[in-house]
């Protein structure tokens, strides 16, 4: 019997498949899918990522952003953590059915039913190079709440803030540990605040904005534990055609 004989129709499957590359695979639902703003962090974190190192991503939702820094720096262990369950279903969904095609990737990308203000039950101390998170861009109580849950958990501060976000990460990194992070500019001081109260230093940042004569949408910044004051402001990046077809082409998915 061959590879292709065991293989379940795509047709069959609980989840709608995007491919990533010729064997690996990412389940994306209507509860947990993604949107550009995880590639352009995928591509500001991975910048210096290396094959030795350990990374976490915290509210990892389909898993998108471990998957891509796993596909183009391989560092020796991933680690995708959320809070809720059909979040982490999903993700071991991606992990299983891209082996079954022939992606050996279970000894690398790992995830964890976790609630990030409990890290400390999860994972331990001081031992990741980088944490990545892309976390809900709205306090809790303001704007319009999705009649979803998991829609409303990933863009409202309702079960983690901005500040455990930096509090998880300064559990998980090393001294000299990357957190890189992805935010709207109007949440820019609560970002950098968050992070030097939790001994984070913003080493780096970068506005992203859809042409040169509108306002960034989105900031990128990564900070570095224990490191000395000093942050570079990076040129905006323009998100443009060009930009996104550079950025979101990764095997056959585009």
């Amino acid at each position: 019997m061959t590879r292709e004989d065991t293989q379940t129709p795509i047709s069959s499957l609980p989840y709608r498949l995007e491919k990533l590359g010729n064997t690996l695979f990412l389940a994306v639902s209507d509860e947990h899918r993604f949107g550009s703003d995880a590639f352009l962090l995928a591509d500001f974190a991975g910048q210096s990522l290396r094959h030795k190192d350990y990374a976490v991503d915290l509210g990892t939702g389909c898993g998108i952003i471990a998957f891509l820094l796993y596909k183009n720096q391989r560092p020796t262990k991933m680690w995708g953590i959320d809070i809720q369950p059909q979040a982490i279903d999903q993700f071991r969904f991606s992990v299983d059915y891209s082996i079954q095609q022939g992606e050996d990737i279970s000894d690398i990308l790992q995830a964890e039913c976790c609630d990030l203000k409990n890290i400390k039950s999860c994972l331990p101390a001081g031992k990741f190079d980088l944490v990545t998170c892309n976390p809900p861009y709205k306090t809790g109580g303001t704007g319009i709440l999705s009649a979803d849950p998991a829609h409303q958990i990933a863009r409202h501060e309702l079960l983690c803030s901005i500040d455990d976000v930096c509090a998880a990460a300064a559990w998980l990194l090393k001294s000299g540990g990357r957190l890189c992070l992805c935010q709207r500019p109007e949440r820019l001081c609560d970002t950098l605040g968050a992070m030097r109260a939790h001994h984070i230093e913003p080493k780096r940042l970068r506005f992203v904005a859809k042409n040169e004569n509108t306002n960034p949408w989105l900031f990128l910044v990564e900070g570095k534990k224990d490191a000395k004051s000093y942050m570079d402001v990076l040129p905006t990046l323009i998100f443009d055609q060009q930009t996104a077809a550079r950025l979101t082409h990764y095997g056959d998915y585009e």
